[in-house]
């Protein structure tokens, strides 16, 4: 079982993501702010390439194209497949900074089924 928010929790959403269609224009460069954790602030980044993750990492991207900010509540209800992310989105449990036309070209892609197949494995492999 992988920690929430570990290292070993970012490389095994990465494995698992490999398994998602490629996804033309599906491009971002995503930084995450998680606020109010057990262990504190957590920072990780996301890139992904045409739907593909290709880095999944904890730290920041200087590359970054928009940030995510959310409390750790939002974030785990959400990873746990309690809270929808279009939702948490829309009633603003996330704060958006930067490119937010890049979040939403990939809303859209959380509603496939191939990305929920990929959550519910990481799920299942997370220790909350």
């Amino acid at each position: 079982m992988a920690k929430y928010l570990s290292a070993e929790w970012m490389a095994l959403f990465k494995e698992q993501a490999a398994e998602f269609p490629e996804t033309p224009g599906a491009t971002a460069r995503l930084q995450y702010v998680i606020t109010g954790g057990p262990d504190g602030e957590v920072r990780y980044h996301h890139v992904i390439e045409n739907g593909h993750t290709v880095e999944h990492a904890l730290g920041d991207d200087p590359e970054t194209e928009v940030t995510l900010t959310s409390s750790y509540d939002d974030k785990m209800k959400v990873d746990k497949g309690e809270l929808d992310a279009n939702a948490a989105f829309m009633q603003g449990r996330v704060k958006v900074t930067g490119n937010i036309a890049k979040v939403m070209a990939l809303l859209p892609l959380t509603n496939k089924p191939e990305y929920k197949s990929i959550l519910a494995k990481v799920r299942d492999q997370t220790e909350f």
